[in-house]
């Protein structure tokens, strides 16, 4: 019998109206999600006030969404694996937006805490299957940049936040940007219409009828013959999903994956949660402290828009490598006097160099591991990483408490960039030596993502 293999469909499919439906789609739903996830920076100097927290007290507060969100990676990755990729994107939706929709209603931290967490979970369920979703139909040779520009979304929800919080904030109260929150679930009809279910997972429960109708959205000039078998390579896994992130010469890329995570969540929330009460320490007014976030977040579109196409065309892990070197630099400089423009400037390119390297490790994460495993890697690997999400609204929290000068606190969200850099350059030395397991090595790492390292 003859038959077809839909990955090479997929890899060498033209750019279509059903690839920009995906990455629309999917862009929006993380627009959202951004927002819930930078609410909290855009009104914590309110919310210190209102409720006299101590920087201690108000980064804790701050990791309980964080929290969340670790556990959510950890849950809704693996499950989307077994249940399908669609169902765990929109159960994450509902979750995080009726939870942000609720804190509003919190009258004390403890309430306030309880929401957050239960939205992070599905913050946290949400990014590791819209970048498997967008990774799995993209052609080959624009995954990354499409992947990029889904993700983007990201940032453009930290720019929403920012720019409804200079407008909402002092006119209406710090509930009404949570209250927002449940607006999106208008779509929720919308997204269940159009999104499109993972087409191995469909492959997977033998709906290939389905299947069929999928691949000829994504490729309409390819010839699906009625008698042809479809098959997938690496479409099943056996045993535990989890443990097969260690097989096959994958343990160290997996080792270094989530050490990069790690550091470059931590940086991400640090300046998330901390960049606007630090402002307003040194003396910028709220809506200036705020602008400062808009201009962080502005800069993580652009970061993940280039990183992207840099990536497509270049070596991905190597850009990842120079983004993680030059946020290093750039956040160390914040902490120095230096005119508003070229504060500005640096806070750009520190949005650039973290919240878009941060995109750009999911998109290199979906490309290291085989197609059976890719939720559950990216799960993990965001799971992993958002220990350091965690740590980074407590270890600004710890800094604010110690009166330090406003270069230390600096320098010290700068260090991460440094290690996740030497990660990632580990990484790429790793995969490049001449071993006698190469053979493994190249088969753990996706077409994509082996032919540039």
């Amino acid at each position: 019998m003859k038959t077809i293999e839909i990955n090479q469909i997929i890899d060498n499919a033209r750019f279509t109206k059903f690839h920009w439906m995906v990455m629309c789609l999917c862009a929006l739903l993380l627009i959202f999600d951004g927002y819930d996830l930078f609410i909290y920076g855009a009104v914590l100097p309110v919310l210190m006030k209102q409720w006299s927290l101590t920087p201690v007290q108000a980064g804790a507060l701050g990791s309980y969404a964080l929290f969340g969100m670790m556990f959510g990676a950890f849950i809704f990755g693996p499950l989307a694996d077994r249940v399908g990729r669609k169902k765990g994107v929109a159960i994450s939706f509902v979750l995080f937006s009726l939870s942000t929709f609720l804190s509003g209603f919190a009258a004390t931290p403890a309430e306030f805490g309880i929401c957050r967490f239960i939205a992070g979970l599905g913050c946290g369920g949400l990014m590791p299957n819209a970048v498997a979703l967008m990774n799995e139909y993209a052609p080959k040779r624009l995954r990354t940049t499409l992947v990029a520009i889904m993700f983007s979304g990201y940032s453009l929800g930290g720019v929403l936040c920012a720019g409804l919080g200079i407008y909402m904030l002092p006119r209406f109260g710090w509930q009404s940007m949570f209250f927002a929150a449940a607006v999106p679930l208008v779509l929720l009809p919308v997204i269940l219409w159009k999104l499109p279910e993972s087409v191995g997972f469909l492959l997977r429960q033998g709906k290939h009828a389905k299947t069929r109708e999928l691949l000829a959205m994504v490729a309409p000039g390819v010839r699906l013959d009625a008698d042809a078998q479809l098959i997938q390579v690496d479409a099943k896994s056996v045993g535990v999903p989890m443990l097969d992130l260690f097989k096959q010469a994958r343990a160290m890329g997996t080792f270094m994956i989530w050490l990069s995570f790690f550091c470059c969540l931590l940086m991400v929330y640090a300046l998330g949660s901390w960049l606007p009460k630090l402002m307003a320490n040194a003396g910028y007014s709220l809506g200036s402290s705020l602008s400062f976030l808009l201009m962080l977040n502005f800069g993580g579109v652009v970061g993940a828009i280039a990183g992207g196409w840099l990536g497509d065309r270049f070596n991905l892990p190597k850009v990842v490598v120079s983004f993680f070197a030059l946020g290093t630099v750039s956040i160390a400089l914040l902490g120095f006097n230096s005119p508003t423009p070229v504060l500005y400037l640096l806070i750009g390119i520190a949005g650039a160099t973290t919240i878009g390297t941060q995109i750009l490790l999911y998109a290199n994460t979906a490309q290291f591991y085989p197609l059976a495993i890719r939720s559950t890697g990216l799960g993990w690997a965001s799971g992993i990483g958002r220990t350091g999400a965690i740590v980074g609204p407590l270890l600004g929290g710890g800094l604010m408490a110690a009166a330090l000068p406003l270069k230390m606190n600096f320098l010290v969200f700068a260090v991460p960039g440094l290690v996740a850099a030497l990660a990632m350059g580990f990484f790429i030395l790793w995969y490049r030596r001449p071993r006698g397991d190469a053979s493994e090595a190249a088969s753990a790492l996706a077409p994509t993502a082996s032919s540039r390292l």
